[in-house]
């Protein structure tokens, strides 16, 4: 693939993306900024599909697993896997248990589709919408707001929701992520960003040489179907300690079906939480968030029925997803952070991927 070379920022460029099965014209916005960072995002699902960052060389290449057209979201394969590259998740990211919760004495039953449980907002959450988009340029950089409502009983879910989601790429090469939700009825909300990432740039078809390191003393440990048991585990003497940079691959054998579970984040407010290495590259990547947790998942499941824009197969973990979030399940588990929004109360969070070098 050829990649364009930097240019200064300006407003973000639309063009367009494909059609949607209900015959929805979607557009890709493109956000640049002067040092040659590049994403680009459709409003159907607020789906990062692109992302070119720099080499410790200063060349630019693709961080992100997924496709250059809307076919490649909506393919039978795609559908058939689920991987949800790069899309915007909600009502709920994660998994609640049995499809159903309780809240204010009634019984919620949420559409099910991950045996039994309800996972990333259901059989059509928030990555199969689209969101209505509006490009913009702030002081720090070009701008993407994509709002979307979703109505009472969606999924399920109580209340109607307003969800709005800010892109944000500024100059010091951060793409900035800002959530903010209010509703009409009590309803659990919990919003994350699905990216897959490979600072390889595809050079290397796994991330099992990323060194990866989390700000957590604790996880949540989960059962078999991978709902949460209620139990925060120290990390000390397992496999789940990233106090200290580890190579993904280095212990990944020691855990059943690989990284796919939510660390219990050190502090509060606006805090950096996580933090990757290539060292073929060079490529660094910093998260900073607000949120209570974040879910690491190492690829488990893919298979390489999916390929690149290249026509590299995504293998199986060809990316690492690093999901800033409240806890899973945490509407059945009283001991966790609350993840209840209320009328009235406006629910906002952030988080923010910084990208560098190590020369």
């Amino acid at each position: 693939m050829s990649y364009p070379s930097a240019k200064p920022a300006g407003s973000p460029s639309a063009t367009a993306f494909g059609q949607t099965a209900n015959g929805e014209t979607a557009q890709l916005y493109t956000l640049a900024n002067a040092q040659g960072l590049l994403v680009r995002i459709s409003d159907y699902g607020g789906t990062i599909t692109e992302l070119l960052a720099p080499d410790r060389q200063g060349e630019l290449g693709n961080v992100v697993l997924g496709f250059e057209s809307l076919a490649g979201y909506q393919s039978p394969a795609f559908r058939a896997a689920g991987p949800y590259f790069g899309a915007l998740i909600g009502r709920y990211a994660n998994r609640i248990g049995g499809g159903q919760f309780r809240l204010g004495g009634r019984r919620y039953e949420l559409a099910t589709n991950d045996h039994g449980n309800a996972l990333h907002g259901g059989l059509r959450g928030f990555d199969k919408v689209m969101w209505q988009a509006e490009p913009g340029v702030s002081p720090a950089g070009p701008t993407l707001t994509l709002r979307y409502q979703s109505p009472d009983g969606e999924e399920g879910y109580p209340g109607t929701l307003d969800v709005r989601v800010v892109y944000m790429l500024t100059a010091d090469n951060t793409l900035r992520i800002e959530y903010t939700a209010t509703t009409d009825q009590a309803t659990p909300l919990n919003l994350t960003n699905h990216s897959y990432f490979n600072l390889s740039a595809g050079r290397a078809p796994d991330v099992l040489g990323h060194e990866l390191q989390l700000a957590a003393d604790a996880y949540t440990v989960v059962g078999p179907d991978q709902l949460p048991t209620g139990e925060l585990r120290p990390v000390a003497g397992t496999p789940f300690d990233f106090r200290e940079p580890h190579a993904i691959g280095a212990r990944l054998g020691q855990v059943p079906g690989g990284y796919d579970h939510n660390w219990v984040l050190r502090g509060a407010g606006m805090r950096a939480v996580a933090s990757v290495y290539e060292p073929s590259s060079g490529r660094t990547l910093q998260v900073q968030t607000t949120q209570p947790g974040i879910q690491f998942y190492s690829g488990n499941f893919l298979d390489g029925s999916l390929t690149s824009p290249t026509g590299q197969p995504y293998v199986q973990h060809a990316g690492l997803c690093l999901e800033t979030q409240h806890f899973p399940d945490s509407p059945n588990q009283p001991t966790f952070p609350n993840t209840i929004l209320e009328p009235g109360q406006t629910f906002q969070s952030t988080t923010e991927y910084h990208f560098g070098v190590r020369l």
